[in-house]
């Protein structure tokens, strides 16, 4: 397989680093927190977007100056990546109304989705094309919509007294019919905008009695009378129903040609009455709106006819004959307009029917393409989330012209709208895992990197991730993976135990990262590199060449094998610095039986052919031997032990110490968290750089 090799300079605390990457792997890159992993993997991100980003990375001790820019070089075969990381989870997972952002591009819109959509299209396009560029059928839609719209009814079906219709022309139409003493404003009233004028006339009205003068002219208008027509023209006219009944004699006006000739006349009569409607006009305009909205209807159908809005039909040729306009039952709207714009489009749909047969069949097929790919990726996301013990289900819904991804619960038939306040940090990365496997899969990214997927989750469940990830034909298995954490098992799973022939397909390929001044550097870890730590102990006792490391390894062998009792205490007691051994006991300390040291000795030497007590003890007693020992020392692991054996006789123990240093220290000198199988720590240094810098201090001020 190809390699690609990226180098990073100058990104956040990253000096340079050059990470390795196998075409088509999975490349697990494991190193402790801190070391700059997240960095490695926004600056291969932010490269390949080559939109600036990149120089957010630039370290702050450059911040402000001239050169040290970010760089990252050697992505040249890379063209897109997705990354995974919380970010990725807060942005694009558990919205509100679906699971993941885009479900149905991600779940359902794969190339035979698309190719099969072409092909009804291309039946349906006739009846489409009836409408595309056809301005005058398209704008008489947009009218007749505004007019039923205008005329909203009762749940009896009776024009509602509400609705702006009714209020422009149901107390008649006083814009045509003009009060007398009104007359002479007839210019404002029947101007291009009248409602704007009779808001501003009515203004007037709240300042009339303050003056005998008008309060727009400042004429004399002390008369009684003349104050009162002032006044009449806000009691005759309300300002929105003004503009309401412009508006709407306007679209009449242009639908005007649209209907039959005795139903234009008798819409003549009740838009401009001198009068409030009588039952019978207003049953009329009641007739009409039915008329208007059901050949809205039809022309809507026919314009919406898609996959979408024959999916769900029974019978799908019914359905069609459906849509066919028929003006002899809308006698309202039968004009010779009205045939112009009709008869074209009944005759694309009989186009249509002639091919129905072909039509459902493509239909039927693409429904059932659907259902399938729908159960597949139904079944594999629910697969994982029952094999890691969740109690969630997804199910794809359809949707008015989609389907969406919806979250279930096990105790709870409907889908859960705020699935981020139901899930744990674990749940939601987990399945946020396994919904980002599905996008990789449809996008196709030439890299996918995932920032520490997995080390949250226990045993199991970090299992069953990297088993769906990784495993299968549906599966990032052949795809150029890029995976940094800070935990050893996914090295372990993959690459060492019985269960790496699960993820051949994979080509699983470790590193092991370090960071020393501020350069980062891997090296490839293979199957053998993973022990046990018995066998890495009794490894480094062998290698060795400085007995008191020797000594070191070989009291954790004595204490991983749980052998506590005479070489195990007479190793401790040597590594503390105590010239004549003892044994701990509930009465006190008492000192180590000659008998016991004899033998532990002899058993010791078993291993260590030249132990002495005696000898050993004068080079940890020796301060100077030992900073020696210290500073000659490359592995981190051993300058720690190192120190801590040191720091027994020649550092004066300050109640003030770092406590957390002191956990590390610790832990690091017993087996509390080491793991069954690790790196053996002189070749994979997992040691932090910073706790090796605070022993040197220690070391310098002693």
């Amino acid at each position: 397989m190809a390699e690609i090799s990226i180098s990073l300079k100058n990104c956040n605390s990253i000096e340079s680093a050059v990470v390795s990457l196998q075409e088509g792997s999975l490349n697990i890159k494991y190193g402790p927190n801190g070391l700059g992993k997240s960095t490695i993997a926004k600056a291969i991100s932010f490269a390949v977007k080559a939109d600036g980003s990149l120089q957010a990375l630039k370290p702050f001790k450059y911040r402000g100056q001239d050169g040290h820019e970010p760089e990252v070089q050697g992505t040249d075969k890379i063209s897109s990546t997705l990354v995974f990381d919380d970010v990725y989870v807060s942005q694009f997972v558990f919205q509100r109304d679906e699971v993941l952002k885009n479900s149905f591009d991600i779940f359902i819109k794969n190339e035979e989705y698309v190719e099969a959509m072409r092909e009804i299209d291309v039946l349906l396009q006739g009846i489409k094309s009836a409408f595309e560029g056809n301005e005058a059928l398209n704008a008489a839609i947009k009218d007749l919509i505004e007019i039923r719209d205008a005329f909203g009814v009762t749940k009896s079906g009776a024009i509602s007294k509400a609705s702006k219709g009714f209020k422009a022309f149901g107390q008649g139409n006083k814009v045509v019919n003009i009060p007398d003493k009104l007359l002479p404003f007839e210019a404002f009233i029947k101007s291009e905008k009248p409602a704007a004028w009779i808001a501003w006339q009515s203004k007037g009205n709240d300042f009339i009695e303050l003056s005998d003068n008008c309060p727009y002219c400042a004429s004399d208008i002390r008369m009684p009378e003349q104050k009162d027509v002032a006044r009449l023209v806000a009691k005759e006219y309300d300002s929105k129903a003004v503009e309401h009944l412009n508006t709407l004699q306007a679209v009449i006006d242009r639908l005007g040609k649209y209907f039959e000739a005795s139903c234009r006349a008798s819409l003549e009569k009740v838009t401009k009455s001198k009068v409030e409607l009588a039952p019978e006009e207003i049953t009329f305009l009641g007739g009409l709106r039915s008329e208007v909205e059901t050949l809205i209807l039809k022309l809507e159908g026919l314009q919406k006819i898609s996959f979408f809005a024959l999916r769900d039909v029974e019978k799908i040729d019914d359905e069609i004959g459906k849509l066919k306009i028929d003006l002899d039952f809308l006698p309202k709207l039968k004009s010779d307009e009205s045939k112009s714009i009709v008869d074209p489009v009944n005759a694309k749909l009989q186009e249509l029917v002639a091919r129905i047969g072909e039509l459902k069949g493509k239909i039927g097929k693409h429904k059932k393409q659907i259902e399938k790919t729908i159960l597949e990726n139904q079944t594999s996301i629910n697969g994982f989330l029952n094999s890691a013990g969740y109690k969630y289900s997804v199910s794809i819904k359809t949707e008015a012209d989609s389907y969406k991804m919806k979250l279930v619960h096990d105790d709870f038939a409907e889908h859960i709208e705020t699935a981020s306040q139901h899930l744990s940090y674990g749940e939601k990365n987990a399945f946020a895992l396994v919904l980002f496997m599905h996008q990789v899969l449809r996008e196709k990214p030439d890299l996918v990197v995932l920032d520490d997927p997995v080390s949250s989750f226990d045993k199991t469940k970090k299992f069953a991730i990297l088993n769906v990830l990784f495993r299968g034909k549906t599966s990032l298995r052949d795809t150029t993976v890029l995976m940094l954490t800070h935990d050893i098992e996914p090295a372990i799973d993959l690459i060492r135990i019985a269960t790496k022939r699960l993820f051949q397909h994979a080509s699983p390929i470790a590193h092991f990262l370090t960071l020393r001044a501020g350069v980062v550097s891997e090296l490839e870890i293979k199957s053998e590199d993973i022990q046990t730590f018995a066998q890495i102990c009794q490894a480094n006792v062998a290698s060795a060449t400085d007995d008191i490391v020797k000594c070191l390894y070989l009291r954790r062998h004595y204490e991983i094998i749980n052998s506590l009792e005479g070489e195990y205490n007479l190793l401790a007691n040597l590594l503390h610095g105590r010239e004549e051994p003892i044994l701990k006991t509930d009465a006190g300390d008492v000192p180590m039986p000659p008998e016991m040291i004899a033998s532990a000795t002899d058993s010791i030497k078993g291993m260590m052919p030249d132990f002495s007590y005696s000898d050993i003890m004068e080079c940890i007693k020796d301060k100077e031997g030992m900073r020696t020992r210290f500073n000659t020392s490359s592995v981190g692991y051993e300058k720690l032990q190192i120190f801590r054996v040191f720091r027994e006789l020649h550092i004066a123990k300050d109640p003030k110490d770092d406590s957390v240093f002191q956990k590390f220290l610790n832990e690091s000198f017993h087996i509390e968290n080491e793991y069954v199988m690790q790196l053996n720590p002189q070749q994979f240094d997992n040691i932090p750089e910073y706790v090796v810098a605070e022993c040197t201090r220690l070391f310098v001020a002693a």
